[in-house]
């Protein structure tokens, strides 16, 4: 039976909360990113001013995030979402004037450890759960996660745009002021509720960390996006100042970063399209991981002008991109049923990790070994992650879906449990009693929903 018109739209409560989320969320990453694309330059006028400095100041905020992204996830789901949310928000503003206003680089490192501590990202995507519709919620989803993807390009825009009128302190105060009008929206804008979404789907669970940690593929992916980040960092330690020494000012490093982004997403659709279509996502994975090899080495290697890293910026976004989308959605299939909010906590606290690691030991490295010493740092992860990515699997084609349940004995637990695993389509099924909820992992195409929701139906209140 088809559904609804109604069911296949999202309402207007919906609407207006996920779309204030997700400004939210993005105004947040927006502030993490901003001085990414020039601290590397405008570091140098502090009077403390070293390459580790620098790198410690594009990441720090990684090693907070990545220390308190489980937990604060955790604790949203015990007092509430919004008081973390607001609570984080304005930890976010504090550390952003703190960086502000600091007038040494130690300073602005602390402020930008205080930004990270403000963890919000879990708390977030649990309400945004909390307010929609089953049905609704991977719409809500991806909206939140093409803010956080305009987020970063418009931080890379952004930056080298404002530094120069404003510098460095004036790019945090920017950012505190976005985050307070990011905490005026999230107010105003997002209704209050009691509701909690399946919590396994959504949130971590600790004691669900040790078999997840164990799973081949997620492992993969998890040391993947590791390195994808800490290459990240590592890199804006080094580009910002090698497109200066090309002849290229770092107040029209702006306009280099806005063609090059554009040309690189007209690259990294066809290959996530081709790559879905045809379940050849580890071969895609490998092209994107030497594109940023390529990437690398000509940054390092080829001196010149700098024309020639508008080509490695370019090959650089392609593969970057390509794997900052296909990373997350490739762990959700590959997560088993009812252990999304736990191998996202996972994910998530091994990407803040690596942004971390890459930006502090790019800064060391920089310090000890020069841009040769960064570059061939960042071959070897590359190296490393490419090897890794042989035991990559495509991922299943299923689909995962929940269904509240009323309390029920441990018999019709049983019973229940028996009758979907025999439904067609349907290759797991968890059934959490104190949640109250049956999470399936059904085949796309196999699944029969009318079918299984006959089955589970006299279990429902």
């Amino acid at each position: 039976m088809p559904k609804p018109s109604s069911e296949q739209r999202l309402s207007a409560i919906e609407r207006r909360s996920s779309g204030a989320l997700a400004a939210v969320f993005g105004l947040r990453m927006l502030g993490l990113f901003l001085i990414m694309p020039v601290m590397a330059i405008y570091g140098q006028a502090y009077p403390d001013y070293t390459p580790l400095l620098v790198g410690l100041a594009i990441g720090a905020y990684g090693l907070t995030q990545a220390l308190l992204q489980i937990p604060m996830g955790m604790l949203s789901d015990k007092i509430g979402r919004r008081p973390v949310i607001i609570g984080g928000l304005l930890v976010f503003v504090l550390g952003s004037l703190v960086a502000a206003y600091a007038e040494t680089l130690t300073g602005v490192v602390i402020g930008r450890a205080l930004q990270g501590m403000g963890a919000i990202a879990a708390a977030i995507l649990a309400l945004a759960a909390d307010i929609t519709r089953d049905s609704q919620r991977p719409k809500v989803m991806a909206l939140i996660g093409m803010c956080i993807g305009l987020a970063f390009a418009l931080a890379l825009i952004l930056g080298p745009l404002l530094g120069p009128h404003i510098g460095l302190s004036g790019l945090f105060l920017f950012t505190a002021v976005s985050a307070v009008f990011g905490l005026v929206v999230f107010y105003f804008a997002v209704p209050k509720v009691e509701v909690r979404a399946p919590r396994g789907d959504v949130l971590p669970n600790k004691r669900e960390f040790a078999s997840l940690a164990k799973h081949p593929q997620l492992a993969r992916l998890n040391a993947g996006v590791f390195i994808l980040h800490c290459l990240l960092t590592a890199f804006f330690v080094v580009v910002p100042t090698q497109l200066v020494l090309g002849g290229l000012a770092s107040a029209q490093h702006a306009w280099l970063y806005l063609p090059t982004l554009i040309v690189s997403f007209a690259f990294m659709i066809p290959m996530l399209i081709v790559a879905e279509k045809r379940r050849q996502q580890p071969a895609f994975f490998r092209v994107a991981i030497v594109l940023l090899m390529l990437a690398v080495a000509i940054i390092g290697f080829i001196q010149g002008s700098w024309l020639i890293y508008v080509a490695a910026i370019v090959l650089f976004f392609t593969g970057f991109n390509f794997l900052e989308a296909t990373l997350p959605s490739t762990l959700t299939r590959f997560a088993p049923a009812g252990r999304k909010g736990s191998a996202s906590g996972i994910y998530a606290t091994a990407q803040f990790a690596g942004a971390f690691v890459g930006g502090a030991a790019g800064g060391a490295i920089l310090q000890s070994a020069g841009v040769i010493g960064v570059v061939a740092f960042a071959l070897i992860l590359l190296v490393c992650w490419l090897m890794i990515s042989f035991g990559m699997l495509p991922p299943p084609q299923w689909q995962n879906v929940s269904f509240k349940l009323q309390e029920l004995p441990p018999t019709d637990v049983e019973a229940l449990t028996t009758s979907l695993a025999n439904a067609p389509g349907v290759e797991e099924v968890r059934l959490v009693a104190n949640e109250q909820i049956a999470y399936l992992k059904v085949h796309k195409t196999d699944y029969n929903e009318e079918q299984v929701t006959a089955i589970v139906k006299p279990y429902q209140s």
